[in-house]
């Protein structure tokens, strides 16, 4: 899967290959109602590197809703894969997503260009709208707001990338060309996934994403997502995140759960063929798993290797 020229080295492991690629969501250590050991954190992403996944995708939630039931790992985005830079070589770093409307586009450039420097530009940026409610009127957001401001968000970042003391304004603020934005990334704009529709049409991410990033879907359902993807852009890739709980009994056929399946590894290994098969480039597996190293070699071992 090619892209537009400039996509950095993290884009280049998730979507350079011909088949499906297949990483790993965060929090890996499982903790998702409070805050995980940052050491078993950083040890499973070191395993998870070696046993061959492509990608670690860390979330990006502001505040902890307990009606959520997610706190997505606790700690803030840009440190977290920071750390985690500095523990890995090769594997891409994503988010799964950055909430551009409670974030001011200045600090989101930096931040991201910040990590991407210390990664070696491994930074892959899936980018969203949100979708807890009361985390709007924290950030003093108009929620209704929120498609304008994804917009906005995008093109502000994009400028300041790629651009020396840009002349940009937004409701945010605004650039007049007396002030530069450092680091610049490592490219000349970093990789941006919109996540679900963002508040957008299918043209606008076409546009203006360099791929796009979905909910788990049903097989039928994705298929024909991948056949409208295809008819606009033939270069761009699409990624789902699947929750994935492995069975004790190999041959399990699949029970459904929130956004994935319980099943064995015979039923998961075909599962991610057809995967293959349609055309996905990307799936960002959430294991579900009392002992969580146990299951990514399992998996890495008995499904990854098909790939």
């Amino acid at each position: 899967m090619t892209g537009r020229g400039y996509e950095n080295a993290g884009y280049r492991r998730l979507f350079d290959g011909d088949g499906l690629s297949v990483g790993l969501g965060l929090p890996l250590t499982g903790v998702r109602e409070s805050t995980p050991a940052v050491d078993e954190e950083v040890r499973l992403a070191k395993r998870a590197e070696s046993l061959g996944f492509d990608g670690l995708w860390a979330r990006d939630v502001p505040t902890f809703w307990p009606r959520f039931g997610d706190a997505g790992g606790a700690f803030d985005t840009w440190p977290l894969l920071s750390h985690l830079a500095a523990h890995t070589d090769d594997v891409a770093l994503g988010t799964s997503s950055v909430v551009l409307p409670l974030r001011h586009p200045i600090h989101l450039a930096k931040s991201a260009a910040t990590v991407d420097r210390l990664s070696g530009g491994r930074l892959v940026l899936g980018v969203a709208s949100g979708d807890r409610d009361p985390e709007y009127p924290a950030f003093d957001v108009d929620p209704d707001e929120r498609g304008e401001l994804v917009r906005e968000r995008v093109d502000a970042m994009r400028a300041i990338w790629r651009g020396e003391f840009p002349e940009i304004e937004g409701s945010w603020g605004r650039l007049d060309g007396d002030l530069d934005v450092l680091p610049k990334p490592t490219t000349e704009t970093l990789p941006l996934l919109p996540t679900g529709n963002s508040r957008q049409s299918e043209a606008w991410i076409a546009d203006h994403g360099d791929g796009w990033l979905f909910y788990h879907l049903p097989e039928s359902t994705l298929q024909s997502y991948l056949d409208r993807w295809r008819d606009r852009t033939d270069d761009k890739p699409f990624a789902i995140a699947v929750r994935v709980a492995i069975a004790d009994d190999p041959a399990a056929g699949p029970d459904p759960l929130h956004l994935g399946f319980r099943a064995g590894v015979e039923w998961f290994r075909d599962y991610f063929g057809r995967l293959e098969s349609y055309g996905l480039d990307h799936a960002i597996v959430g294991l579900e798993a009392d002992d969580p190293e146990a299951a990514m070699e399992t998996f890495a071992a008995e499904v990854l290797g098909e790939f």
